[in-house]
């Protein structure tokens, strides 16, 4: 591997570090086996939570169809009716507002 330096390769860093915990007593040994695994458990625990719940949803859009055939009267009115139920959604909206804030005494 080119990235390392070129008296050293990755199988003699192992055989280093293997050489390196021959020579600790059992509880470095242990201990240092036990802060790699807590890292490790760590580093797999962002790597999964990053790829769990991160797609949003699926998002459904409803259309209306109108025939090709519709006349502007049709269209007005279809318009009409629409603006009348966007109205009373609005004025429903402003009542429960106002029902809300009778009820904590704004």
């Amino acid at each position: 591997m080119s990235w390392f330096p070129s008296p050293s390769s990755p199988r003699a860093a192992f055989r280093d570090l293997a050489a390196f915990m021959r020579q600790r007593s059992r509880e470095q040994v242990i201990g240092g086996a036990l802060a790699f695994l807590v890292t490790a458990i760590i580093v797999i625990e962002f790597v999964v939570d990053a790829k769990i719940g991160t797609a949003p949803p699926p998002r459904i859009t409803y259309v209306e169809l109108y025939p090709s055939d519709r006349t502007d009267a049709q269209i007005i009115a279809d318009q009409k009716k629409d603006m009348a139920q966007k109205l009373a959604a609005q004025k429903e909206k402003q009542r429960q507002f106002q029902k809300l804030e009778k009820r904590f005494g704004m």
